[in-house]
């Protein structure tokens, strides 16, 4: 069992280069507290996301951090030119000495992919901007014919570290998907009520039983939880749920003005999120009780906490990573060797 952070970058309110600042020092300290890997949203004209080039915060954070894994969860490949994506997760993988956890999608959100003047058309632009990504990160050349991009032998400076490609992630928000990501190896991130979790979890370890590298190890198969650890049950929910309460706002900001009903199922009160389990709020050991819980009842072998969301102080943040290196990632790790 492993533990990684996801983060929106969310609007906190406070001004944003000391967000920025302040959420390169949480790098330091999740890389300290022994997570795996940090994941990034990407994100566009919404205060849901103030990272919108995701890779530009990536390679700083390359550099305030030794041993802890990162990406883009996900790169949102619809609006990427291929070449440039390309060269970009080639320098991130170096830059970090092969630290590159590279998540791919399409974008969920139509309305920010507008932005970019990205249709219908999207998913086959995203499906072949992949398709040439993954098939030339360790290629001299570059030679595609497609709808949408050529190219006739380009040169291919850069290569990654981790070759032929760093591992891949793909956000499922259910298991039809399953097959095609259990094909490609992935690791996988999605979110819902445990028990909804559980039906995607299990038909990816079916569906990985069936490939010809089933004798290998699971991939992370992953879901996202708000956590916040208080020194009691009391204090962590008084400050995580005016929290919640902005994030939320910031979710729904851009389907909100554009009349659009949002493709996700967190509920919009904290104390309903904090009941179904999207928030596991409390003392460290109410959130250790309830973490078994939620692991046991999903299936899954890899946890990505929401650490840093709306205006939660970072100073209780730094508290919530203490208490997960002192005893909620000792606890699991152990608990997964017996």
């Amino acid at each position: 069992m492993n533990f990684g952070v996801f983060d929106h970058m969310d609007c906190s309110g406070r001004d944003i280069g000391k967000q920025y600042r302040e959420r390169l020092q949480l790098a330091e300290a999740y890389d300290e507290a022994g997570f795996y890997a940090y994941h990034l949203a990407e994100h566009h004209g919404t205060p849901l996301g103030l990272a919108p080039s995701p890779n530009i915060f990536l390679a700083a954070l390359s550099e305030h951090t030794k041993t802890l894994r990162f990406g883009p969860m996900v790169n949102t490949l619809s609006i990427y030119h291929p070449m440039r994506a390309i060269e970009e997760i080639c320098m991130l993988d170096q830059l970090s000495g092969g630290r590159l956890e590279l998540g791919i999608g399409r974008g969920i959100s139509p309305i920010e992919m507008g932005f970019y003047g990205a249709g219908p058309e999207s998913k086959e632009i995203y499906e072949e901007v992949s398709e040439i990504i993954l098939q030339n990160l360790s290629a001299d050349r570059l030679n595609y014919v497609g709808k949408y991009f050529t190219f006739t032998d380009v040169p291919l400076v850069i290569k990654p570290v981790q070759l032929p490609h760093p591992p891949l992630w793909y956000g499922l928000g259910n298991a039809d998907k399953t097959p095609w990501a259990a094909k490609r190896k992935m690791n996988i991130i999605t979110n819902g009520l445990a028990r909804v979790v559980r039906g995607v979890t299990d038909q990816f370890k079916s569906e990985w039983s069936k490939c010809s590298h089933a004798s290998e190890p699971l991939p992370k198969i992953g879901m996202s939880r708000h956590v916040v650890i208080g020194d009691s049950d009391r204090q962590a929910h008084d400050v995580a749920a005016p929290a919640y309460d902005r994030w939320f706002a910031s979710l729904l900001h851009l389907w909100r003005i554009h009349d659009i009903q949002i493709p996700l199922s967190f509920p919009e009160d904290f104390s309903e999120a904090k009941a179904q389990g999207h928030c596991v709020v409390g003392s460290v050991d109410t959130v250790r009780e309830r973490l078994a819980e939620e692991i046991e009842s999903s299936g899954i072998n890899y946890l990505l906490c929401r650490l840093a969301f709306g205006n939660l102080p970072v100073e209780q943040t730094f508290q919530s990573v203490a208490y997960m290196k002192a005893d909620i990632i000792p606890h699991f790790r152990d608990k997964s060797l017996r």
